[in-house]
């Protein structure tokens, strides 16, 4: 994680974050994934930033992960490094999360279950102080993906109703027009990986340049923005860490900057949020298909 936050300017050469002041508190970033373990990073018992899980595919009261894919991507967004003693500390380390398990153990789940959690969002949104919705999962990247389905609608509502909406662009690359669904949307905010071009491990095999391409189908530029996305180290299990790789998690790592802006300017609107990503962005030279704006700048995107 350290490596995460000094591509993306958080922290120094040194390790020391630059907006020690900022991290997320009070801020709720729900995540649709496999669920989550209750790892120490989040904290435990009365002290958990676990604030709230529902199960859409078994329907189990207690919190756990059969995947930790989940897990995973809580950690880069809000993981306090407590076990490793700081070192792999996620991007906003103080944020409250809402977890919703909508894919099984690998990684599969319908459209029913991911639009039921977004629903069960919705109704809480307010409770929780929810301004953030990442999404770390995708498939499709045919005409099965058109804009009008139900899926995409769905996304597309949490952000008229002035949630942030942060969702990966998929590891269907290097081919244009391989960003994943929901990504697709015009709405929200699509997000590649800016470092797919380290060889890397993937579903049981070595692979490059994976990030989604754009446009969509329909012509859309994507995505918006790149993170990094390879060979992340993230939480895992109760008091673990494991190293993963996608625009899964180059997601979380631009919702977690967003939860410490929004700690900064509460009343910030998600449109004025996806301003503020592309007038910051940095050119990295990759094509726009590729990079989409560019990179996320914490430096600039904190300070402006």
């Amino acid at each position: 994680m350290d490596r995460v936050r000094r591509l993306t300017g958080l922290c120094g050469e040194d390790g020391n974050r630059l907006f020690p002041m900022l991290s997320g508190r009070g801020i709720g970033a729900a995540i649709i994934d496999t669920g989550i373990s209750p790892h120490m990073d989040f904290g435990t018992g009365r002290e958990s930033r676990i604030r709230a899980f529902r199960d859409f595919v078994n329907k189990r009261p207690l919190l756990y992960d059969d995947s930790g894919h989940g897990t995973h991507v809580a950690g880069v967004l809000a993981g306090n490094g407590q076990a490793s003693a700081g070192r792999y500390e996620g991007i906003a380390c103080g944020a409250d999360l809402i977890i919703a398990k909508a894919l099984e153990r690998n990684g599969n789940g319908s459209a029913a279950d991911v639009i039921g959690a977004i629903e069960w969002i919705l109704d809480i949104r307010k409770q929780f102080n929810i301004k953030i919705v990442n999404i770390s999962i995708g498939t499709g990247t045919g005409q099965r993906t058109a804009e009008d389905s139900r899926l995409v609608r769905s996304v597309e509502t949490l952000w008229e109703e002035g949630l942030v909406v942060c969702a990966a662009a998929g590891n269907n690359g290097p081919l244009e027009k391989s960003i994943a669904m929901p990504g697709i949307s015009r709405k929200i905010i699509t997000v590649g990986a800016m470092d797919d071009e380290i060889r890397t491990f993937m579903d049981n095999r070595i692979v490059r340049d994976y990030s989604g391409r754009g446009p969509t189908i329909n012509a859309v530029v994507k995505p918006e923005i790149v993170a990094p996305g390879s060979n992340v180290v993230s939480c895992a299990g109760i008091r673990g860490y494991s190293m993963k790789s996608g625009t899964s998690m180059s997601t979380p790592v631009v919702s977690g900057l967003i939860a410490l802006l929004l700690e900064k300017y509460p009343d910030m609107t998600n449109v004025e949020v996806k301003k503020r990503l592309k007038k910051t962005a940095k050119d990295i030279g990759k094509d726009k298909k590729i990079q989409g704006w560019g990179a996320v700048d914490a430096v600039k995107f904190l300070s402006l």
